[in-house]
């Protein structure tokens, strides 16, 4: 029972590896994951540790990996490996090297086949733009033939002067051709016609299929054009421009055979070419296959060896013994699989040199050590949010495990809707194998590891659902304890006349009436009230109350898991002048407020003295308020009639509970005042009979409580005092949120029955129709909205109301090697 709710006994050593085993020595223990090592050399930066350059080639090689993985992804070919390496040791040494060589080859190969592949592409671009050219510019060629016959046939007629002239010393046109993206042409073409004053021929015309680019593998639109002009001094204008405007110029030969010959030989090379890509390509992604099937393994691997050897920078180097020493937290109970997976990895390394593991004496705080399994790591995730627990202090955690989803139900307590909910978290339960790898998102993620608290959580509302009575805001009926007729429907149940009691029920006032016991209803809240006019009234009374007794029995006993504290770390000041009072203050006002609830509903109404049941809640504050008074008759709950005994008694309580507030305030630190006066004046006296040794007395009280002034102990005293009794009252009233969304939740439930579902049943299209909306509604708001309110609210409730009362949370987590921590991106200074 101690490892469920406390901590690990930790121990701190020093472990002392010889060098030539040190790589495998941590490479064990990494596996087993049981020690935390403490980093020796905090003043150095990375740079200037032993291993940074081992931790460097690790970081090229993931440089590496990702390289390849890049490329597998544009393939989108499966990695594999990576669950078969998880579960086998790192690598040694020489499979360190023989990695590094693969990857260096794979590496140069892939560059060698993405060059290739790169000026294969860039030259079948080439290609094909030329093809386009040639094969739709004929008809630019035929219409600048034409233009250059009608200039020789008329030069001298000045107003039928062509646009472009003739060249004075050829009479004909040059022009020039290419390709130019598709959301360039209509600045280049206005550049070209400014430029050159309108003394250019342009023609242009799109290519049907996009090209790709050969370095980014970006689709692009092209336009094959064709520019006429005249002279050279126009032509050097018109390629720079060309040249600005990123254009690929192609030449094309002037005679209508040679464009002929020179396409029929451009269409030969594309072809050869493509021949080429292809087999290009299938090496690739033969290459790439290899790799896909083993690079999960490699990344596994690797992050391992880094892992090792930014673990093995933690060491301090002993020169003389050519050795590695560290300081090591580990679990004191698992001591017997650290020093085999010593042995083990001294075996591994073929050497008879042995690692040693030395305790040694601290006074430094261990680490908090807990060992959950999947059903409790999301509970024990609750409590570690709020504060990790102090070293060996009363972890909350197994205690979560029941209590948080019984909180949760009665707020959320609905049979359909738990039913719901257990579904879910069944087949995330049944199905985590598959489920485990799947990458959903942050959301995804803490709802797959909160699996079994969804799961509880369903099971405790189903049940809290039958103890309500409510399914979807419906009762379930095996047999009713009362008798109505139908007219009665609906009715006041304690104000019906012809209404047959046949069973014991409760009144308004939560009291308890005679009846038939063969007759009541089997288990829960009976079906009538669900018909009933002051149903309302009635759960609203009960679930109050109910809520009070849950908060009340969940504070006691926090306040009684401090005992175990106290007893555990020997603390008897704190029994004696925190413990008890504390349960004397809570038991006096607020445990007297439960017993008076159930002694109310367990009695009947006429044995009340006054034949009346009071209010709890006057009585209580009335306690206070007329104390050493009688109570008012209508407020007397037992005793006699006059109510002197109950006065008596309310009395001794109100004493004891003012008499434990100065118990809890004064007491401890009068007395550590006085044990802290009293060692001075035996420290004066050994001082002066020459006598200087240390001090044999038992410091049973912790924190270093007596080493501080008398101010700060009373200061830390009073907040503690005025928080503890503010509490009290403050906390039960926070546990009233259990009726006020256990309210919330039935009302919003019985609303989209009875405004949406309801209306839906007087045709087949119109009920189809209204389920579609319930159903939606019904998840999205009950389920997913109200249940992740009332896990908020059950997660306030552990936090401030229950583990305040005995919860320190001051510690640290104890976070061992492994490698298993770090492949999940755990470890920060590993990853």
């Amino acid at each position: 029972m101690g490892t469920l709710w406390r901590s690990q006994e930790m121990g701190r050593a020093k472990l002392f590896v010889p060098s030539e085993v040190s790589y495998e020595v941590v490479s064990a223990l990494g596996d087993i994951g049981l020690v935390q090592f403490i980093d020796a050399n905090p003043d150095l930066n990375a740079f200037q540790r032993k291993f940074v350059n081992e931790v460097r080639r690790c970081d090229e090689m993931e440089r590496k990996l990702r390289f390849f993985e890049s490329e597998i992804e544009k393939l989108k070919l499966e990695i594999n490996g990576a669950e078969e390496a998880a579960s086998m040791p790192a690598p040694d040494m020489k499979g360190m090297h023989s990695m590094e060589a693969e990857f260096d080859r794979l590496e140069r190969e892939m560059k060698e086949i993405n060059n290739n592949e790169q000026v294969l592409k860039k030259q079948n671009l080439e290609l094909t733009e030329l093809h386009e050219i040639l094969n739709r510019t004929a008809m630019f060629f035929d219409e600048a033939e034409s233009a250059t016959a009608a200039l020789s046939a008329d030069t001298a007629d000045s107003s039928n002067t062509p646009l472009l002239e003739a060249d004075e010393r050829s009479g004909q046109l040059a022009f020039v051709t290419g390709v130019i993206a598709r959301e360039r042409v209509p600045g280049f073409e206005r550049l070209l016609w400014r430029a050159c004053r309108g003394n250019v021929f342009l023609r242009r015309v799109p290519i049907d299929e996009p090209v790709h680019d050969p370095t980014t593998g970006d689709e692009i639109h092209k336009e094959v054009f064709i520019v006429f002009y005249q002279g050279e001094q126009l032509g050097n204008r018109v390629k720079k421009i060309c040249e600005g405007y990123d254009a690929t110029i192609y030449p094309c030969p002037n005679l209508p055979s040679k464009r002929r010959e020179l396409r029929e030989g451009v269409k030969t090379r594309i072809l050869d070419l493509q021949n080429v890509l292809h087999r290009t390509e299938d090496h690739r992604r033969h290459v790439l296959s290899t790799i896909a099937f083993k690079l999960g393994g490699w990344i596994v691997q690797v992050k391992k060896i880094k892992a090792i050897f930014h673990t093995m920078n933690k060491f301090n180097v002993d020169g003389t013994r050519k050795s590695l020493i560290a300081e090591v937290w580990y679990p004191l109970a698992r001591v017997d699989e650290i020093q085999h997976a010593l042995r083990v990895g001294t075996s591994r390394a073929g050497s008879d040199m042995q690692a040693i593991l030395n305790d040694i004496p601290h006074d430094s705080k261990p680490p908090t050590a807990y060992f959950t399994t999947k059903f409790t790591r999301g509970f024990q995730s609750i409590v570690d949010a709020y504060g990790v627990a102090t070293y060996r202090e009363v972890n909350p955690g197994p205690f979560t495990i029941i209590t948080f989803p019984f909180l949760f139900a009665v707020m959320f307590g609905d049979l359909g809707h738990g039913f719901l909910m257990m579904l879910v978290a069944l087949m995330l339960v049944l199905k985590e194998k598959s489920l485990k790898n799947f990458d959903g998102g942050e959301i995804w993620d803490t709802m797959f590891n909160g699996r079994y608290i969804i799961l509880l959580m369903g099971l405790f509302s189903m049940y809290t659902g039958f103890v309500y009575n409510d399914i979807f805001s419906k009762a379930l009926s095996f047999g009713s304890g009362w008798s109505i007729s139908e007219e009665e429907i609906p009715m006041n149940i304690t104000g019906s006349a012809t209404l047959e009691l046949r069973a014991p029920y409760l009144d308004l006032n939560g009291t308890l009436h005679n009846g038939d016991l063969r007759h009541a209803y089997a288990f829960g809240i009976d079906p009538m009230w669900q018909v009933s006019e002051n149903k309302l009234t009635f759960t609203n009374s009960y679930k109050m109350k109910l809520s009070v007794i849950l908060g009340v029995l969940q504070m006691l006993f926090g306040v009684v898991l401090s005992l175990f504290n106290h007893r555990f770390f020997k603390k008897s000041l704190r029994i004696w002048h925190e413990f008890i009072p504390q349960t004397l203050f809570l038991s006096c006002i607020f445990g007297y407020l439960v017993i008076c609830i159930l002694y109310k509903w367990s009695t009947p109404l006429d044995d009340f003295p006054n034949q009346s049941a009071p209010s709890l809640l006057i009585m209580l504050i009335n306690m206070f308020l007329r104390f050493g008074l009688p109570p008012p008759k209508e407020q007397v709950l037992y005793g006699d009639k006059e109510g002197n005994l109950q006065g008596k008694v309310q009395m001794a309580l109100v004493v004891i509970a003012v008499v434990c507030v100065p118990w809890m305030l004064l007491t401890r630190p009068l007395i550590l005042r006085s044990r802290q006066k009293r060692r001075e004046r035996e420290a004066e006296a050994r001082v002066r009979a020459g006598m200087l040794q240390g001090s044999d007395d038992d410091h049973d009280d912790g924190h270093g409580d007596e080493e501080h002034s008398f101010g700060e102990m009373m200061v830390h005293q009073a907040i503690h005092t005025i928080e503890f009794c503010l509490g009290c009252i403050s906390n039960t009233a926070s546990y009233l949120r259990l009726w006020a969304l256990s309210l919330a939740h039935a009302q919003l439930s019985e609303v989209l029955w009875d405004m949406v579902l309801h209306n839906g049943f007087t045709s087949w299209y119109l009920l189809f129709c209204a389920f579609a909306v319930w159903a939606v509604l019904t998840i999205g708001v009950l389920l997913i909205m109200e249940g992740l309110s009332a896990f908020l609210h059950a997660l306030r409730l552990h936090w401030v109301e229950f583990q305040n009362k005995f919860y320190d949370g001051n510690g640290y987590l104890f976070t061992p090697f492994h490698f298993e921590r770090v492949l999940k991106g755990q470890d920060d200074d590993a990853a």
